[in-house]
């Protein structure tokens, strides 16, 4: 570590390994051509905004297009846009239990859910997609400009952060995919990154509310990241920047938009209806997010491999200073991390406080920034004007091979997608049955869905109530009518989410395999009176031809081999 003077001294000196190191002491040294600022203000020309940068954002954003341009809707459109659309349109499936409960997301709802009085599901999640996909295009060449000066590094950098996230991360996070919350939250966070690169910490707190206000998690954890990267970056500069400030109160009043609904899930529940959505929310439906001892082992050796490539880079690459509040942030979102596992290790002892704090989602920060590091690390390598790098051809052509190997394994993800032909909320992949279908397959399974959700748009009141099949998640989406229960829709507030979970476990009994709903008249007609529902729509490849209720669809000349609608007896 060393002191300014002898930073000031080390000026004069050549590059050494040692001093090529980040320190916690930050450097004001720049590279030739950018402005040197001795006196610790903010850097100059923080961005430019012309024809490179318009040939960036567009690249930028076929890229995005290329990976996650599959049809709607993606895995959590068809649960986010319902949400929004029942928002604004208290009357749409009002029956639904997972419509009709809390709302989390109120930001994105007047953002994007308003689309919905004027636009289809399908229109409003692709006007959503090009919404949140420019804001990350910005973000990330705002980012890559701070760090590099250099246009056009930001496409690397783009195709290498996607792969590393979808192959390197730990909890199953991603970035770059369909609309929700999280997706404009981490646009924001990107440019607020390039905003703290250059010691634009007013903006930085202005940002990063933005983004509490979209995501609450995502903007909230990374607020206290920023906070842990000012400390490091500024508490020895002899013109630091204050922390407690107007505009960190301005960005803690905006970000107050996404954490009052969140806190207000929770209001009027009793303790015991807490902690036991939590344990449901935590062990029970999301413990492939949220619980350590659920991630696989090649989760583990996959995020491992990263981040020991980040730490060797890190230790044998000359990194520029603006580097430095980046690693610091990424460290605090490691340390999440780490937080998370230790949080696992106490479930035995007590497992409804494990429960209560690993629903924090501690590992998507991680998941996100760690292979953001990575892919600017790599970038970094390609800049040939950048005087910390190691200047050697072979690096070069490493990072370049890198980033084609990236590039292909994004293209061959989007090409398989692409042959399955069905959206990837209806696909056997996420809906986890029969995943070794083939593409044919599962397009006709497809058309036979599409024509279920039809008939029953068709053929009852807007305000119906539907049996669904267990392995689907967009019955609401194509039907527009509510069903009882599904696996995907579960709801956020404490008391919908145990009556979400008290009515899984009855629809769809352990008896059965999860796998269908019961068909014994007691339990029928017990459904019908407490749920309202007359209709039941079943997998044929599940339950059979041959049920002993009336069947309403398909009857003759009409030809459905996969779903079948069934009447559920009355009382009488």
């Amino acid at each position: 570590m060393t002191s300014q003077n002898e930073e000031s001294d080390s000026e004069q000196k050549p590059e050494t390994a040692e001093s090529s190191m980040i320190s916690s002491e930050p450097l004001d040294s720049t590279k030739e051509g950018l402005a040197t600022d001795p006196t610790n203000a903010e850097r100059q020309n923080p961005h430019r905004w012309g024809l490179s940068g318009v040939i960036e954002f567009s690249c930028l954003l076929l890229i995005f297009l290329a990976f996650a341009g599959a049809p709607a809707p993606m895995v959590n459109e068809s649960h986010y846009l319902v949400k929004a659309k029942s928002y604004w349109d208290p009357d749409w499936c009002q029956n639904d239990l997972f419509v009709a409960s809390g709302k989390a997301h109120v930001t994105f709802y007047y953002t994007i859910g308003w689309l919905t009085q004027y636009f289809s599901l399908e229109t409003t999640a692709w006007i959503g997609r090009l919404f949140g996909w420019s804001l990350i295009a910005i973000g990330l060449s705002h980012l890559s400009w701070n760090l590099f000066r250099a246009s056009y590094l930001c496409l690397p950098m783009a195709i290498i952060w996607m792969a590393a996230i979808d192959y390197g991360n730990l909890a199953g996070e991603w970035v770059i995919g369909g609309i929700e919350g999280k997706v404009p939250a981490f646009g924001l966070v990107l440019y607020a990154l390039g905003e703290m690169i250059n010691r634009r910490w007013n903006q930085t707190w202005i940002l990063l509310g933005c983004a509490s206000a979209f995501h609450v998690l995502t903007g909230g954890w990374s607020v206290l990241a920023a906070m842990v990267a000012w400390f490091w970056c500024e508490r020895k500069r002899e013109r630091r920047q204050r922390l407690f400030h107007l505009p960190l109160l301005a960005g803690g009043m905006i970000a107050m938009f996404g954490l009052v609904p969140a806190l207000s899930l929770q209001a009027g529940a009793s303790a015991e209806d807490t902690i036991r959505a939590a344990r449901i929310y935590t062990f029970y439906r999301l413990p492939h997010h949220l619980v350590p001892s659920s991630f696989e082992l090649s989760w583990y050796l996959r995020h491992g491999v990263l981040i020991a490539t980040v730490v060797v880079m890190m230790g044998r690459s000359r990194i520029s200073p603006y580097f430095q509040p980046l690693i610091v942030f990424v460290a605090f979102a490691f340390g999440l991390s780490c937080i998370g596992f230790a949080l696992g290790m106490t479930i035995e002892w007590n497992p409804d406080l494990a429960a209560g704090l690993l629903r924090y989602y501690w590992f998507r920060l991680s998941d996100a920034m760690i292979p953001l590091l990575f892919a600017c690390l790599v970038t970094n390598l390609l800049d040939r004007t950048n005087p910390f790098r190691l200047s050697n051809l072979l690096s070069r052509n490493l990072a370049i091979a890198v980033t084609a190997l990236c590039g292909g394994l994004l293209a061959n993800d989007s090409i398989l997608r692409a042959r399955i032909g069905v959206p990837p909320a209806a696909s056997n992949r996420v809906v986890g049955f029969e995943p070794d279908a083939t593409n044919a397959e599962q397009q006709s399974v497809f058309r036979d869905w599409l024509a279920v959700c039809s008939w029953a748009r068709q053929s009852s009141d807007s305000d119906e109530v539907f049996l669904t099949p267990r392995h689907q998640q967009t019955f609401k989406w194509y039907a527009g009518r509510a069903e009882v229960a599904n696996w995907k829709d579960v709801p956020q507030d404490a008391a919908s989410l145990v009556e979400w979970h008290e009515r899984f476990h009855e629809l769809y009994p352990q008896r059965l395999g999860y796998r269908r709903v019961t068909i014994q008249y007691p339990s029928l007609r017990n459904y019908r009176e407490r749920f309202g529902t007359r209709w039941m729509i079943v997998d044929r490849r599940i339950v059979g031809e041959h049920l002993p209720l009336v069947r309403v669809y398909p009857l003759e000349g009409e030809e459905n081999t996969t779903y079948a609608v069934y009447e559920l007896p009355t009382a009488k």
